[in-house]
């Protein structure tokens, strides 16, 4: 069941394809607003931009397909469904087969796709199977805790707010983070998914 936890994911807004080299050069261009990466722990010796340079955002592709060849990540690129043009990523992390849970990040997309229905539509997918082809018992997600974007859409969907690790991870080379904790259990996703075809279909 967990081998299949990467294929490709088909919407009306958007497809969820899972990452190939073929994506690099697209998902760069969709990258270039620096909005995208102000709370994502992303940083190398050069950059906390991985969009900053065609060198950076390699190093940030090349990560996410050895991540999803090992098995420890399932890295998709988010798709235009009309057009087939890349605007986004998203992953699954913290595959954990044993316990029926995993972990959503690593979410982003191009400016011109907020507030379009597109990320509420690749939630409802990657929730679909998780929670339905892969039997997910808890399904979470973490966010920088002054994310207010981020914290707000994952309230909306509803995911169940956990707290606050404080001091959870060292970014930017040397300030803590606080990651805000949010969950979806598999007794809670009927309620959830109902709420995210009643906001798809508004």
């Amino acid at each position: 069941m967990w081998e299949n936890v990467t294929r490709r994911l088909e919407g009306s807004l958007v497809v969820l394809e899972p990452l190939e080299p073929g994506h690099e050069q697209d998902l760069f261009q969709a990258a270039q607003d620096p909005r995208i990466w102000q709370y994502l722990p992303f940083e190398t010796g050069e950059t906390f931009n991985p969009a900053e340079t065609k060198a950076a955002f390699g190093s940030w592709f090349e990560a996410a397909l050895t991540a999803s060849e090992k098995g420890s990540e399932a890295a998709f690129a988010t798709l235009d469904a009309e057009s087939g043009q890349p605007i986004g990523s998203t992953r699954y992390l913290a595959l954990r087969p044993a316990h029926r849970g995993l972990e959503i990040g690593w979410t982003w997309l191009t400016p011109s796709a907020w507030r379009t229905g597109a990320n509420v539509e690749a939630k409802l997918l990657m929730l679909e199977h998780a929670f339905g082809s892969l039997g997910c018992v808890r399904v979470e997600f973490k966010t920088d805790a002054r994310n207010e974007r981020s914290r707000a859409a994952l309230a909306a969907l509803p995911a169940r707010f956990e707290g606050i690790f404080r001091k959870h991870m060292i970014v930017r080379g040397d300030r803590y983070r606080d990651s805000a904790y949010y969950s979806i259990l598999d007794e809670e996703w009927p309620e959830v998914r109902a709420n995210l075809r009643r906001r798809l279909a508004a």
